[in-house]
């Protein structure tokens, strides 16, 4: 799979290796890997295996309904995340390890994936299951999440207090996602506005992720992650949880349950990594997100998205 040796590899002690979660996905994501990368092909393969579905034509084809059903959606992105970093060493442009790896809520399953703390197979099968345990109680309840831009922390801290929401992710200054029941968070956002907010954007998610209303998926995915072996890495984790780096095997399972219900503290990861000495992030996976979070928190940092085969040159 090209990635038991990434540990092998020299250390880069200034790089962190990043991977998106949530809303980075897109139809056709992957497919050029999957043409012209033998290792990435592999990796599709392998995937639609262990899941027994085929996670491949959902990300190469769509249609876009099935790509953003979450049961679908969190294994797409992992797997084509670890597709493009197998392919970045496949072809040499990925010469070193990283001094740390980071995911944003489900990128934090690629994270660990690459950097050898948990098998591609368990890890994929786990976002599976996560991503399943997140629909059911998505169901249970209707609930969304809306971006709130341009207020302080504090601020949408009192609004969500007082009107039965929950901050899910710091993103960046100015940026901060909210959640909870669709009427919850529809009036939170109506009084972020009043008190000063830019702006306040209606996010196309199937539930709150990161609040309390997760907490049948946090629960269900508890005896599984408890069974779930974790292996020594070389590669520390920034939590998403608490923002602090997590080297200890033992630690990652509680992580992952604790991540579900709890908000992502991004800002908290990015300058945690800086404090660490690292000055250049590289994104693996669609998108760009957490390339343009991490310039919105520090315009110093160095980004670079390896996505497509494009990417690589």
């Amino acid at each position: 799979m090209h990635l038991e040796h990434i540990t092998e590899l020299p250390i880069n002690a200034n790089t962190a290796w990043v991977f998106p979660g949530q809303g980075a996905q897109h139809v056709g994501m992957g497919s050029d890997l999957y043409k012209e990368s033998p290792v990435a092909k592999e990796i599709f393969d392998h995937a639609n295996d262990v899941l027994g579905i085929n996670i491949s034509k959902i990300c190469f084809e769509g249609p876009e309904s099935d790509l953003l059903q979450t049961i679908n959606t969190q294994p797409a992105i992992v797997v084509h995340a670890v597709a493009a970093l197998a392919t970045s060493i496949e072809r040499s442009v990925i010469s070193n390890r990283p001094l740390l790896v980071a995911g944003h809520s489900l990128g934090e399953y690629a994270a660990l994936i690459a950097s050898g703390s948990i098998s591609f197979a368990d890890g994929i099968s786990l976002v599976r299951e996560r991503g399943r345990l997140m629909q059911i109680a998505c169901d249970a309840e209707p609930s969304t999440m809306s971006a709130v831009l341009g207020l302080d922390q504090g601020n949408i801290e009192q609004i969500c207090n007082e009107n039965d929401a929950s901050i899910c992710n710091i993103n960046a200054v100015g940026n901060i996602t909210i959640g909870g029941t669709v009427k919850s968070v529809k009036k939170s956002g109506e009084i972020a506005l009043e008190q000063g907010a830019t702006k306040v954007i209606e996010l196309s998610v199937a539930g709150a992720f990161h609040t309390p209303l997760m907490q049948s998926a946090a629960e269900g995915l508890t005896d599984t992650l408890k069974k779930t072996l974790f292996q020594n890495s070389s590669i520390p984790l920034v939590s998403n949880v608490t923002g602090s780096v997590i080297s200890d095997p033992k630690k990652f399972g509680q992580e992952l349950i604790d991540q579900i219900t709890k908000p992502v503290l991004w800002v908290d990861s990015v300058k945690t990594m800086q404090n660490n000495g690292v000055n250049t992030l590289i994104e693996f996976g669609p998108g760009k997100i957490l390339s343009g979070l991490a310039r919105r928190i520090d315009r110093e940092i160095t980004t670079r998205n390896i996505g497509a085969i494009s990417d690589m040159a």
